[in-house]
Order: C-alpha cells, then sequence, then structure tokens
C-alpha cells in the first residue's frame, strides 16, 4: 500500500531564481509539482521525504532556463489486488457504489443497502494502471469486510 522510494525528475529553473537560496527554490518547486500527482509506475505520491541529490544544472539554449536532475525519497501509495482497505462510500447507483480510499477510487458491485458516507472495508480484486491514475475494482462479499460504520444509523 504505502512505499518509501527514490525517485528522479528533471526540474527547470528561471534565472532570476539563481543565487544563495538555490536548492530551497528547487525543493519546493519539487515539493509543488510532484506532491498529489500520479504515476501509473509508481502509484500517488503522498509526500516527499527527502532530496538526494540536486545534479549540474544544463542550460537550456535560447530560454536561459536551466535544467536540474534532482534524485529524491517519497511516500507513495499504490494498492494491489487482494489489499484489505477500508474506503469512504462517495457514490451509489444501480450497479454498485464507488468509494475512495485516500488518493485511489474503487467500484464495487453490491446487493446490499449501502448509502453515500458510509465507511467499509473491502478488498481490492483487480487494479487498472493508467499513465496518470490507477482504478481499481473491489468487493465486500467476503468474511470481514462490508460496512463499518453507516451515517444513517441511530446513535
Amino acid at each position: 500500500m504505502f512505499f518509501h522510494i527514490v525517485l528522479e525528475r528533471n526540474m527547470q529553473l528561471h534565472p532570476r531564481h539563481f543565487g544563495p537560496h538555490l536548492r530551497d527554490k528547487l525543493v519546493s518547486k519539487l515539493i509543488k509539482d510532484v506532491e498529489g500527482t500520479c504515476s501509473g509506475r509508481h502509484g500517488f505520491v503522498v509526500a516527499i521525504t527527502g532530496v538526494e541529490e540536486i545534479g549540474k544544472g544544463l542550460i537550456r539554449e535560447g530560454t536561459g532556463y536551466v535544467t536540474f536532475p534532482v534524485k529524491y525519497q517519497c511516500v507513495v501509495f499504490r494498492p494491489f489486488k487482494g489489499e484489505i482497505l477500508e474506503a469512504v462510500v462517495t457514490m451509489v447507483n444501480k450497479m454498485g457504489f464507488f468509494a475512495e480510499a485516500g488518493p485511489v477510487q474503487i467500484f464495487v458491485s453490491n446487493h446490499v443497502k449501502i448509502q453515500k458516507e458510509s465507511e467499509v472495508r473491502l478488498k481490492v480484486i483487480g487494479t487498472r494502471v493508467d499513465a496518470t491514475e490507477i482504478f481499481c475494482i473491489g468487493t465486500i462479499k467476503d468474511d470481514f469486510l462490508g460496512v463499518i460504520s453507516d451515517p444513517g444509523a441511530a446513535v
């Protein structure tokens, strides 16, 4: 589900940012550009935990921008087939319901009454990886799976 990995990215920086705080500018731009994005290969980038190395910059002809290779550590979220997740129901229709577990949306075909904002425990039975998204299909038809809390139930 969560992994701590090392990734690399080429960052472009305008010359006006050059000076004593160059590293800080690169790191803040990296965080802004990368956190919250999804790579089909690695998953959703949750947080950048550190910058390992910033390489020597290469000047791009005609623009003045400089490209820096940056190697950084980050925490990523990637669901796998067979994984048990707790999720919140976001939409219910005739075919089943959609639930969100963090940044991933999961469709569950069901035959029980579930309403929006219910919390469910489900099992991922399939994933499809796109270039910028991960799609999952889940089930609640297994032992210890189903509704955890129901917002419409009496307290």
